[in-house]
């Protein structure tokens, strides 16, 4: 019913700009923005070092679809990393906080 969403961004700058859009578009209740990373991945045959930054998203399961076709709109990446974690239990207040905060 309801999930995180992992995304990474190349800095703050960018994350702030997509987690306002997911905030305001009331696609998310909240994001959370992890300042400075370091990810270490291959991309295209070779293996990068990057200083990036993560946002964490808590939304509706429904939503999920339409959340990340919004950051694919957004993210200058070619292959943005967007992945969900299913949500299996919470503090109920919260959980409830979501679905009001979110559309539908």
């Amino acid at each position: 019913m309801y999930r995180v969403v992992y995304i990474t961004a190349p800095n703050s700058q960018e994350a702030q700009r997509i987690g306002e859009v997911l905030v305001s578009e009331r696609l998310a209740a909240c994001v959370n923005i992890y300042g400075e990373i370091k990810s270490i991945y291959w991309w295209q045959g070779k293996m990068e070092i990057e200083r990036e930054s993560v946002l964490i998203a808590k939304t509706k399961a429904q939503l999920v679809g339409a959340l990340i076709e919004k950051v694919k709109s957004l993210h200058p990446y070619e292959c943005p990393c967007i992945i969900t974690f299913e949500i299996k239990e919470g503090f109920k207040p919260f959980l409830d906080w979501i679905d009001q905060e979110t559309q539908g």
